[in-house]
């Protein structure tokens, strides 16, 4: 079996005559916790749904645990959690009702765990539309990770939490990470830090470093200001 368990192969995407992705190739393998940097627009959405199957590529491959996502959807996304931009959920159903829909469409999971893990278990019984934005995210990511799954790709995991609730979502992140191959993808920085082995930094659709947080901080600038030179000079 092997340990590489989401890969991309020069995936593109293009919208009409704009080129969103550009080539884009990349492994993570089990026990990384890879950080997807960029500036708005800079391609990291869509390289993240392409890889989850849910934007098919205009070219280029893209495998979750060996199967491709095109031509073996079903056993890519079996072993595949996502949490797509913005956490979309059914908001008239309860938190618990919600995560036993998803538990019926996919065949697998364990709601009780999945709640516990993301401290859910106070609002069980409350519609999702009455959830603070920060709780709706939670929702999402226990839906993500219902069925235990191999492979994680999270955009934004801790958009709209306050300190306390980011501080254990990362906690969470760290304890997987182990046993998962893990992409977010982030704005803040500082989370890179706290919980990626590797930071991948994309602008303009286009890959400009993937190296560990520490390489890309060796000649004495912190992650931020490489994070600015690297995408001021694509910009250039």
């Amino acid at each position: 079996m092997t340990d590489v368990l989401i890969e991309a192969e020069g995936l593109v995407r293009r919208f009409g005559a704009f080129t969103a992705v550009d080539g884009v190739s990349l492994s993570v393998r089990r026990g990384e916790v890879v950080g997807f940097l960029g500036p708005n627009g800079a391609g990291k959405t869509t390289t993240m749904r392409m890889l989850s199957g849910f934007l098919p590529a205009t070219a280029g491959t893209a495998r979750i645990a060996g199967h491709d996502v095109a031509a073996r959807g079903v056993q890519a996304r079996a072993r595949l959690g996502y949490l797509p931009e913005g956490a979309p959920t059914y908001p008239e159903m309860s938190v618990e009702g919600y995560l036993r829909f998803c538990i019926r469409v996919r065949g697998v999971g364990d709601v009780r765990r999945a709640m516990a893990m993301t401290q859910l278990d106070a609002v069980a019984r409350q519609p999702i539309e009455t959830l603070s934005k920060g709780f709706r995210r939670r929702v999402g990511l226990a839906a993500a990770l219902l069925h235990d799954p191999d492979a994680l790709i999270l955009d934004e995991p801790t958009d709209g939490l306050d300190p306390n609730q980011k501080h254990e979502i990362r906690r969470l992140i760290t304890e997987m990470a182990p046993r998962k191959a893990i992409i977010i993808s982030t704005h803040i920085l500082e989370e890179v830090g706290a919980v990626c082995t590797r930071a991948v930094i994309i602008a303009r659709g286009r890959i400009l470093a993937d190296a560990t947080p520490a390489e890309l901080t060796a000649d004495g600038r912190d992650l931020d200001a490489v994070f600015r030179a690297l995408t001021l000079e694509q910009a250039a």
